[in-house]
């Protein structure tokens, strides 16, 4: 989202063997869209991102920052989810295969 103009929706689902976030299109379709790898990965918090409208992105923005150093930014729907996906993706970062 972040090279873009625009952010897509997208369901995600945490898989903890292997650690891997796999996103799909919400709309339907059984395949995934794509994958993240989160063995090694770091994932943070984003207070503030630029080029991005401030009232669009406020205090419900988090980062993966893969192995391969592969930058993904995610927009939560509040910020108690941001927080939510934060730590579940922490927990497999450490724990996932």
């Amino acid at each position: 989202g972040h090279r873009r103009k625009n952010w897509k929706v997208r369901k995600f689902v945490l898989r903890e063997d292997p650690a891997y976030l796999h996103y799909y299109d919400p709309a339907g379709g059984e395949e995934p869209l794509g994958a993240i790898h989160l063995r090694g990965c770091i994932v943070t918090a984003v207070e503030d991102m630029p080029d991005s409208k401030k009232y669009d992105v406020d205090n419900i923005l988090f980062e993966i920052i893969t192995a391969n150093d592969i930058h993904y930014y995610l927009q939560a729907a509040s910020s108690a989810e941001r927080t939510e996906w934060i730590r579940a993706i922490q927990a497999v970062t450490r724990t996932g295969k």
